[in-house]
């Protein structure tokens, strides 16, 4: 598969009237290109809920109220978690912790996707694509 695969803050700000302009001039071409595909990870959906619903992201009310309208909007698939990723994720010897990012890693990782992303933690894992 070829794509790109939106890290979940990287999908918050493009989709967010104000932080679009938080996204790099090569990720907003990116976005606009047509051709490549762009994925969000069912993974995003639970973090952008479960976040929301503990109130660390109370600005994000429309994405939670409007999730799949929006995917279509931004003209973006969804991409489902299934037993690859989930098994890379949890044996990949990589010491970040955060079961978001290692499962959006492992995606990225065993879909051939590039990682949309800002987040230093993903430096230091080999192999992965990563754009920012």
């Amino acid at each position: 598969m070829i794509g790109y695969l939106f890290d979940t803050h990287t999908f918050l700000w493009a989709v967010h009237e104000d932080a679009g302009r938080k996204l790099s001039d090569k990720v907003s071409m990116a976005i606009e290109n047509d051709k490549i595909p762009l994925y969000v990870s069912a993974v995003s959906a639970y973090e952008i809920t479960n976040k929301h619903r503990l109130g660390k992201l109370p600005e994000y009310d429309y994405v939670v109220e409007n999730y799949h309208n929006i995917l279509r909007d931004l003209g973006a698939d969804e991409l489902p978690i299934n037993t690859n990723h989930a098994h890379l994720a949890g044996t990949m010897g990589w010491t970040h912790r955060d079961p978001f990012d290692r499962l959006l890693a492992a995606q990225a990782l065993t879909d051939n996707l590039t990682l949309i992303t800002n987040d230093p933690a993903f430096n230091s894992l080999e192999r992965i694509q990563l754009m920012w």
